[in-house]
């Protein structure tokens, strides 16, 4: 059971998060306006008469000012109601509902692959600190740091899928028709998105463990006989999962930010490849629907580090 505090912290950062939802699409929604194009021509055909598109203009509201325009659909969000597709008509909800789930299957994939790698690296980084293995992690790291997501993807859909033949180079399959399938499928996608994630938590756990090497209390356990393992496994990795569990979370975000690239790059059909294809054909609602999408998604990952903040060091209480 959540603590009162805990439960007023929680609160407190969803209220916080509010301003940041609104600016955001704010932000976005003003951007649209900039997009190259005429969404009522698009909807009515090039071939369409005036007086055709007039109507289209003004049943969508597109002959409204821009604060009118915007107002409107966040009205409308407030109460769940983020439009329809202008293209295809299809509620902007069941969009999200359908190409979300396959966004967040991806990322989530990534994050693991990011961790799962990322800690032996830096603890093996940290036990020899300064050494040729130290050296070549670090280096590694940094370029992994440096590499772009879309660069990678299109590297390993040449060598992997086209020339190897070992994974698909394009498409996606839902984790409901089968994971191993779906697993498959999203394996380069994953890897595209989780090189810089490898790079940041070897880095990060690599420095926070010279750190707690160095550091007096360490040295003491050391002259009293405990093991190297012990200490890394009771005082070293305690000590530092606060840190590590704020990387994990900067990642899922990075990650989540990516796919806009990466799915593009194999025609995954989630939500990063919606709003390029949205973004394109001047389908705002979808766009916008969408980025909002996201942006919750991202508070609620911050919600849910917050509180496991306070879980795993209860001294932490942010209300």
């Amino acid at each position: 059971m959540i603590s009162r505090s805990k439960q007023l912290m929680l609160l407190n950062r969803f209220v916080q998060a509010i301003p940041i939802m609104i600016l955001a699409t704010f932000l976005v929604f003003s951007l649209l306006q900039l997009v190259p194009g005429d969404v009522a021509i698009t909807i009515a055909g090039e071939n369409a008469s005036e007086e055709r598109i007039q109507e289209i203009r003004e049943l969508y509201g597109l002959n409204q000012p821009f604060l009118v325009q915007y107002g409107n659909w966040l009205l409308n969000a407030i109460q769940g109601d983020f439009g329809d597709s202008l293209l295809s008509g299809e509620p902007v909800l069941e969009t999200i509902f359908r190409v979300f789930p396959n966004t967040l299957f991806v990322v989530v994939y990534a994050v693991i692959l990011s961790v799962v790698i990322g800690v032996p690296l830096g603890i093996m980084a940290s036990s020899r600190p300064n050494s040729k293995l130290d050296g070549a992690i670090m280096g590694a790291s940094s370029l992994g740091v440096a590499v772009p997501n879309f660069w990678l993807g299109m590297v390993l859909v040449s060598v992997f899928a086209l020339t190897w033949n070992w994974f698909p180079a394009t498409g996606f399959t839902s984790p409901s028709d089968g994971l191993s399938s779906a697993i498959w499928f999203a394996t380069l996608p994953a890897i595209a998105l989780c090189t810089n994630g490898i790079a940041e938590v070897a880095r990060q756990l690599r420095s926070s463990l010279v750190e707690i090497h160095s550091s007096q209390y360490v040295r003491t356990l050391h002259a009293k006989g405990l093991s190297p393992v012990a200490i890394l496994w009771k005082h070293g990795l305690k000590n530092v999962s606060v840190n590590l569990l704020t990387v994990i979370s900067l990642l899922f975000n990075k990650a989540l930010a990516a796919t806009v690239v990466v799915e593009t790059v194999f025609a995954i059909p989630g939500m990063g490849n919606t709003i390029v294809k949205a973004v394109l054909e001047g389908d705002f609602p979808v766009v916008q629907g969408a980025v909002l999408a996201m942006v919750v998604s991202v508070i609620l990952v911050n919600l849910v580090t917050d509180l496991t903040y306070t879980i795993l060091d209860p001294r932490i209480q942010q209300v």
